[in-house]
């Protein structure tokens, strides 16, 4: 992706030297972010097993400087969205490393990328995206900004009043589909600034695939329960991504 064809956000913070947190099992914050995950289409099973009596530690890698690869990617979001929507009140994002508070409770490195629309925050730890590449074998900058562009999905439809705390796994699927929908608009758009390269449309995709719910799960337990997805299987969330693509249009998305 050319990213110098887009700005750099100044949206973007990074939390990465701050200390250690440490988190207590039971605390409200830790509840409340464990049922913002679970809202959000996500399992937070982990994060209240792990949250018992537990320190999380600052990456072992020194923080570097802010990423201008992340601020493009968020500027992308806000020039592409900014068309898009009028008045578009941009999000903010904060990479952070192991946890970090939220208004939406404490979040953790475990929950992978998060969107908080109690302050409209997209939430990053770059050790996901290594995992993302070297476990997922989903790598490429942009399979990262697909990431980011997920996230802003949720941006969107939380200005949009579509996030329903209460809904079922079939509903979550619908909502993180639709998430991936737009990031194919933002895809799509980025194309019309003339900022894609051979291979990122295939990075996307791949991506999609690889975090697939039927691939997490038969990579982490050897089979899948499609009675358990809450964000879609691999073929699903490809096509979620193409029909936005396809279309450059986020009414198509519903």
């Amino acid at each position: 992706m050319r990213w110098e064809n887009f700005r750099r956000s100044s949206n973007v913070s990074d939390r990465r030297s701050m200390g250690a947190k440490t988190v207590v099992g039971g605390s409200g914050g830790l509840f409340a972010m464990a049922l913002l995950v679970w809202a959000l289409g996500g399992d937070p099973t982990s994060l209240l097993m792990e949250g018992v009596s537990r320190t999380i530690q600052q990456s072992a890698k020194k923080p570097s400087q802010l990423s201008p690869e992340q601020q493009n990617e968020l500027g992308s979001t806000e020039d592409v969205w900014g068309q898009i929507v009028q008045n578009y009140p941009a999000p903010r994002m904060v990479l952070y490393a192991g946890a970090t508070d939220t208004q939406c409770g404490t979040g953790q490195s475990a929950m992978g990328p998060f969107y908080c629309p109690l302050d409209q925050t997209v939430y990053l730890d770059l050790d996901f995206f290594y995992e993302l590449e070297h476990k997922l074998k989903a790598g490429g900058d942009f399979a990262r900004a697909y990431v980011i562009a997920h996230e802003i999905g949720h941006h969107i439809q939380n200005l949009q009043g579509k996030l329903n705390p209460n809904r079922s796994n079939a509903e979550s699927v619908k909502t993180e589909l639709q998430a991936d929908c737009y990031a194919g608009v933002w895809a799509y758009h980025v194309g019309e600034f003339g900022a894609l390269e051979s291979g990122d449309l295939e990075e996307a995709l791949n991506a999609a695939e690889q975090i697939g719910d039927d691939k997490l799960q038969e990579r982490s337990q050897g089979f899948a329960v499609p009675d358990s997805f809450t964000h879609g299987s691999s073929a699903q969330r490809v096509k979620a991504f193409k029909q936005g693509f396809d279309s450059g249009d986020p009414r198509n998305c519903n």
